[in-house]
């Protein structure tokens, strides 16, 4: 059984073939860095080419969006794929790491929460006076094997840096692995496209986790500085909230935690999850596991 304490958990094969965000590439220095990954220590060798490592073994590696990514596993899809971040009228806006005392799933399903806007965002990404979260669709997608929450609505005061007022905000969810997700929502500066931001987590401990939010934006008039700063406002309100959830873990039993209709998107996440056999960051333990050795 995985615990919140147990750094060198038992992982089950759904969590160990997965692709991790663990790295900003411009933030790689050329003697390299140590993380940790799963319970693991990452070796990050720096310089013109990268190499990952855990103990002796070298790890497969992706560059994507400006990110190194590793696998402990073998896994047999390729880093989510984001069209988005190929159109090259796009801003990149990478906003650095927070980590975070609470499990990976934990994040994923509280970026997946409006309900919280009001009351944890208050006056930018929602208000007390309108806190229902209205009735949206949520399903999971087996042709490409991701979560899907669609029409999802919510009056926000500032929906994003460029908002100039309260606008009534269109948010499309997207979960391509179980520690990726994507957001698509209304951008104020385009009638016919989307923003996008993405929330790339890197699952530390069963516990305690990094995340590494990036956006790909519609916005030719506000600095770096301040759609990082938005944005870090936002994930700094949300850091409170999750490490004072217990419990830390993200309980997949049924019947631990009472859902209401706006936890749709957290209802079919968690059945993915469980369908998946992922459990890393959970209250379950997985039911076929090996433990990751270095080689």
């Amino acid at each position: 059984m995985t615990t919140e304490t147990d750094g060198s958990a038992v992982l089950d094969p759904a969590t160990l073939d997965q692709w991790y965000c663990i790295q900003n590439l411009a933030e790689i220095p050329p003697s390299g860095l140590t993380t940790r990954l799963l319970g693991q220590d990452i070796f990050i060798t720096g310089g013109e080419a990268l190499v990952a490592r855990c103990g002796d073994r070298e790890l497969p590696v992706r560059l994507r969006y400006g990110y190194l990514w590793v696998s402990l596993g073998a896994p047999n899809t390729d880093v989510p794929h984001i069209p988005e971040a190929d159109e090259p009228d796009r801003r990149y806006v990478p906003c650095g790491a927070v980590k975070v005392k609470s499990s990976a799933p934990r994040v994923i399903e509280n970026f997946l929460d409006m309900a919280h806007f009001p009351f944890v965002h208050t006056d930018i990404l929602g208000s007390e006076a309108h806190p229902e979260v209205e009735k949206y669709k949520c399903e999971i997608r087996r042709d490409v094997d991701e979560v899907w929450a669609t029409d999802c609505v919510f009056t926000q005061p500032q929906a994003a840096k460029s908002a100039s007022g309260a606008i009534r905000t269109d948010y499309i969810y997207r979960i391509t692995t179980p520690f990726t997700v994507l957001l698509y929502k209304t951008c104020p500066m385009s009638e016919t496209r989307w923003d996008v931001i993405c929330l790339f987590v890197q699952p530390m401990e069963p516990g305690l986790c990094r995340a590494h939010p990036v956006m790909f934006l519609l916005d030719e008039t506000s600095t770096d500085a301040d759609l990082i700063g938005f944005q870090q406002v936002i994930f700094l309100q949300d850091r409170i909230i999750l490490e004072n959830q217990r419990p830390r873990l993200l309980p997949l039993e049924p019947r631990f935690e009472t859902p209401t209709r706006a936890d749709a998107s957290s209802i079919a996440y968690r059945r993915w999850l469980k369908e998946k056999g992922c459990v890393y960051g959970t209250t379950l333990g997985p039911a076929d596991t090996f433990t990751v050795t270095a080689a």
